[in-house]
């Protein structure tokens, strides 16, 4: 029996976040405003008007083009791609053909360990990457096409990749690397939802190892990433099918329904020559000089899989703590700036994020540069744990109290008397009272149910608000409950 491969490009459209559109002052994200409420002459095309590039949009996408060790082209130029659809008032968008902004260029997918195989790293090509105009967006309701031009003129990063996805799994990876990349980088928002980050799938089959290609059909209107994996998914299983019934693949534009979670055919498969490129005549070349080119590359910073490797070699994390770690550049940073503040074991510090800091910006849903409990506040409770002013369970009602208050650690110990009660007297006092209060238990141990000495540490614990020395009071009550009668 036949085994069959997958061959899977990806086109992306990333939504830059200038704050105008790339050829007008309009405002470039009209997400929350009513339609046709940011339009101008220029962004509909009205006869008699002029371009002016976004100096903004082109230094976004050339961050992005070195992030994704593209080369940038000193010289490019913009051209015109002619077709008819209704959201497109100009009847061509600006684009860029044959000389884009960069060629070349990669990403590289780390691929989770899976039961069926290893870990690995997939190298995605870039073909191209090269920034165009959006179009506007039309909307069906009650048997009628309303158009919204809001969305004409937003500056676009178009970047299109090599045949190089193997899976379904491999190109839901892919975008999920991308989409960090373009958050890190602080050039997109990256929203599926919103449109920021849209993508359309190449898609063939072949047999295994063969040099080959097969007819492939493309996958448009797919708004999430789990939604490209399904898509995908489908499409490879129906190629399959197709070929091993005799049948031809036809070079389809396909439509996902998400609610059917079926793939319907749209029209045809375009091909460039349908879309009659020529060189736009009302923009010059665009040129990135050497100085220009230097001042780009000055903004760069640490990459995500960069930084993820660093945490691992310099802080001796394990990847999973650097994964988590590294996924959103805000909390990568409160990470380092927490350690430097610490100066401690960063695994401590790894530790409180991940279990508790994580939880509170998830609940809050802010982002860890605007948490009131800074990289200084949590290094100072890290702190008073060590010297054994505070226990653990106090350190993380404190986390929540600095939170909430944006007072210092120290001065909330000082002011609600949270110190730790290390007095052997106090804490004998009242082990004996819990005993006292609870013969069954007391018995039940006795009697050989050890586990129990955490619930009575827990009753101690509760009696003391939490401010006991936990490892003082389980050697009082090991010794009372031994020696008791």
């Amino acid at each position: 029996m036949t085994e069959y491969e997958a061959i899977i490009g990806l086109e992306t459209h990333i939504q830059l976040n200038t704050l105008t559109k790339i050829f007008c002052a309009c405002k470039a994200d009209s997400w929350y405003d009513p339609p046709n409420t940011n339009i101008c002459p220029v962004c509909t095309g009205l006869p008699g008007v002029l371009p002016v590039l976004n100096r903004a949009a082109v230094e976004k996408a050339a961050l992005l083009a070195i992030a994704m060790h593209a080369e940038i082209n000193e010289i490019s130029y913009f051209d015109r791609k002619n077709y008819f659809y209704p959201d497109l008032p100009k009847g061509y968008q600006i684009s860029q053909y044959d000389q884009p902004l960069a060629s070349g260029g990669y990403l590289d997918v780390p691929m989770p360990a899976t039961p069926e195989r290893p870990a690995y790293v997939r190298r995605v090509t870039i073909r191209k990457l090269h920034i165009e105009e959006d179009a506007g967006k039309t909307k069906n309701v009650n048997g009628r096409r309303w158009i919204d031009f809001n969305r004409c003129g937003v500056p676009l990063v178009e970047m299109v990749t090599g045949p190089d996805l193997r899976s379904a799994d491999e190109a839901a990876q892919y975008l999920i690397r991308l989409r960090q990349l373009l958050r890190w980088l602080g050039i997109s928002e990256a929203d599926m939802e919103k449109g920021h980050l849209r993508c359309d799938a190449n898609v063939s089959i072949r047999p295994k190892g063969a040099d080959y290609f097969n007819p492939k059909t493309e996958i448009k209107n797919v708004n999430s990433i789990e939604n490209v994996r399904d898509a995908i998914q489908h499409e490879i299983e129906r190629q399959i099918r197709e070929v091993e019934a005799g049948r031809t693949i036809e070079a389809w534009t396909l439509e996902w329904d998400e609610d059917a979670s079926v793939l319907r055919k749209m029209r045809s498969k375009e091909t460039e020559a349908d879309y009659r490129y020529f060189k736009e005549p009302d923009l010059l070349p665009l040129r990135i000089d050497a100085a220009w080119k230097a001042a780009i590359l000055a903004q760069r910073v640490e990459l995500p899989l960069e930084r993820r490797q660093r945490f691992i070699e310099a802080y001796g994390l394990p990847e999973y703590d650097a994964e988590i770690l590294t996924g959103e550049r805000a909390l990568s940073d409160y990470f380092e700036q927490a350690v430097r503040a610490y100066g401690g074991d960063p695994k401590k510090v790894s530790n409180y994020l991940m279990n508790d800091v994580l939880r509170m910006l998830n609940e809050s849903g802010k982002s860890a540069t605007e948490l009131r409990l800074t990289p200084q506040y949590l290094a100072d409770i890290l702190r008073l744990v060590d010297a054994g002013t505070i226990n653990t369970s106090t350190a993380k009602a404190l986390l929540q109290k600095v939170e909430e208050s944006g007072r210092s650690p120290q001065a909330i110990v000082e002011a609600e008397g949270l110190a730790k009660v290390s007095d052997e007297s106090a804490i004998r006092a009242v082990c004996q009272e819990v005993l006292a209060e609870n013969p069954k238990e007391v018995e039940s141990y006795r009697k050989g149910k050890v586990t129990l000495i955490g619930w009575f540490v827990g009753q101690v614990m509760k009696k003391m608000r939490g401010k006991a020395d936990p490892t003082l009071a389980r050697q009082i009550l090991e010794e009372l409950l031994g020696t008791q009668e």
